[in-house]
C-alpha cells in the first residue's frame, strides 16, 4: 500500500468517525429535547517556525572546572563537550555580576570532536559563578562555582 493511499484511507476513516459522532450527538439531543450544539468557528494558529532558544532544544554545552577553589592569580581550566554546535564555533566564558551574565574576554573554539578547553586566571577574591556560552548567546552551560581566596 502506498503512503498517500494509506493517508487517504486514514483521512476517510477519521471523517466517517467524526460524522458518526456528530449524528449520534444530534440524535441524542433530539430524543432528550435538548437543543443540538451549534458549531463554532475557531481559529487554529499555525505553529511557529522560530527556533527555540532553550539550551536543550537543538544544542547543549557541558562544563567542568579543574578546581573548585583557587588562590588569586592561579588559573582554572574549564573543559566540556558540545552537542548540536559546529566545530570551529566560538565559545565564551561568562560570569554572573549583580544577577546578570557578563561575557569575559576569554574564548575558545569547538574542536572537531565537540570538545573545548578554556583557561582563566581570576584576580579578585570571592566566589565566581561562571558558565560557557556560544558567542551569540543562544546556548549556554549550567553554571559552576569557583571560590577564589
Amino acid at each position: 500500500m502506498s503512503v498517500t493511499r494509506g493517508r487517504r484511507t486514514r483521512a476517510l476513516a477519521a471523517g466517517a468517525l467524526s460524522a458518526a459522532l456528530l449524528s449520534t450527538g444530534t440524535a441524542t439531543a433530539a430524543a432528550t429535547g435538548m437543543p443540538a450544539p451549534k458549531p463554532t468557528a475557531t481559529r487554529t494558529s499555525m505553529p511557529s517556525m522560530k527556533p527555540s532558544r532553550t539550551p536543550t532544544a537543538m544544542g547543549s554545552i557541558t562544563v567542568a572546572a579543574s578546581h573548585k577553589a583557587v588562590k588569586v592569580g592561579n588559573a582554572v581550566v574549564f573543559t566540556g563537550r558540545v552537542k548540536g554546535i559546529k566545530a570551529g564555533s566560538t565559545l565564551v566564558l561568562q560570569h554572573q555580576r549583580n544577577g546578570k551574565w557578563t561575557t569575559l574576554k576569554t574564548t575558545a573554539a569547538v574542536n572537531k570532536n565537540g570538545t573545548y578547553t578554556i583557561k582563566r586566571t581570576f584576580t579578585a577574591k570571592g566566589t565566581e559563578h561562571v558558565r560557557v556560552a556560544t558567542k551569540s548567546g543562544t546556548f549556554h552551560s549550567s553554571p559552576v562555582a569557583v571560590r577564589v581566596s
